[in-house]
């Protein structure tokens, strides 16, 4: 069992959700068990608790492709590799696109393949059960996608650590991160200081605020997302995951008959100023536009839902890297609402970055901060821009 409350560590890491946790985790896999995890709440209590916690490989760009299909065996082995279970559910995912993204698609579907991604551009005819695709629309499937629960990854994550001899200190607040000679000395938390030189920010909505105390503006910018809940009638049955561009919607199965449906990605708010519900206007376009395209579901009952935050960049992407001119510090922020689906991966090539220099199992270099002031950003083939 680690000592509690250690006052040194090789590192620390800011944010218990499951970036957090899957960082450390990883870090120990690797041999640096002396690290401390500090979290202001409870472990997922942020965007990861609030996820819609689907897993899909379709991306627009060949880096999140492959950081996502890779975390697929882990969500899949959890138990066997990390330990505990993950929640993973296989359903299939069906992906909508309207006529003039088909090219779009066809493209991404290319590169998926090109990772590896078991994906095959289907006709609409042959969409899974349930779903009404029209005939001028074009449709990507992944028998393998699913979903997962992000309480049971990140709680499985910390105990791992934590049998590993690294410590997880809960309801504990960062106040700031001391920089000394360029480099990370420290990092100050509402229970005292914790001399470390490495410091890695994962606090999803909460990082750019810290970040700026030691002169690092990463351009973040928070806006909520809705998931509305239906529960299907008993002669609906379970469904495969849709993202559906046309409607603008993305829809899971989960027990219970429910189907969650996430929806919106325009109102920007601050995480303290979050409304966790969901709006009636919300709920009344939902039910309209999932029975356009599930038509079974017609005679679903709303039964509630909740809101959660994206931490978005202008590119959709996040930051993975270290941050230039501060030794020892880490980050890995603005996941932008796809970051639960790569997180596994997340943490293993983070780990290598922070103890080889590089990573090396995925090639994340071009997720570094720099590229906002050099403009090399990376886009979405989309108007969806979650599907960057």
């Amino acid at each position: 069992m680690a000592d509690e409350n250690r006052s040194t560590a090789d590192a620390v890491v800011v944010g218990g959700g499951v970036m957090g946790t899957g960082i450390q985790y990883n870090l120990g896999v690797i041999g640096m068990t002396d690290t401390v995890l500090v979290e202001q709440d409870t472990l997922g209590s942020g965007s990861t608790g609030r996820s819609q916690a689907i897993l899909r490989m379709h991306y627009s760009n060949e880096v999140t492709t492959r950081l996502a299909w890779e975390s697929l065996p882990i969500f899949r082995d959890f138990e066997e590799i990390v330990g505990g279970s993950s929640g993973y559910v296989r359903t299939g995912y069906l992906l909508i696109a309207s006529a003039e993204d088909r090219e779009a698609m066809e493209h991404n579907v290319e590169v998926q393949k090109q990772a590896g991604v078991d994906v095959e551009v289907i006709a609409p005819e042959d969409a899974p059960a349930g779903f009404r695709v029209y005939e001028d629309e074009a449709c990507a499937y992944e028998p393998e996608s699913g979903y997962a629960d992000p309480y049971a990854l990140t709680q499985g994550y910390a105990a791992a650590s934590r049998r590993m001899g690294a410590e997880v200190r809960l309801q504990e607040a960062v106040r700031g991160i001391t920089v000394s000679g360029g480099r990370v000395t420290g990092v100050t938390t509402s229970r005292g200081e914790i001399s470390t030189p490495i410091a890695v920010v994962a606090a999803g909505p909460w990082s750019q605020p810290l970040l700026q105390r030691v002169g690092v503006d990463v351009p973040l910018e928070t806006v909520r997302h809705q998931v509305v809940t239906l529960r299907r009638t008993e002669s609906q049955p379970d469904h495969a995951i849709v993202g559906d561009i046309p409607n603008s919607l993305s829809a899971r199965p989960d027990i219970g008959r429910l189907t969650l449906v996430g929806v919106g990605e325009e109102e920007p708010v601050g995480p303290d100023e979050l409304n966790h519900g969901v709006d009636a206007s919300v709920v009344e376009e939902v039910a309209a536009r999932i029975t356009d395209r599930m038509p079974g579901m017609e005679d679903a009952v709303f039964r509630g839902g909740w809101s959660g935050l994206f931490t978005i960049t202008p590119d959709w992407h996040p930051v993975m890297a270290a941050v230039p001119g501060i030794e020892g510090l880490y980050c890995a922020v603005g996941f932008s609402g796809h970051g639960f689906k790569l997180a596994p991966m997340v943490g293993v090539v983070m780990a290598e970055l922070i103890t080889q220099g590089a990573a090396t199992t995925i090639d994340i270099s071009m997720l570094d901060l720099e590229r906002f002031a050099e403009g090399r950003l990376m886009r979405s083939r989309y108007g969806m821009s979650v599907l960057a």
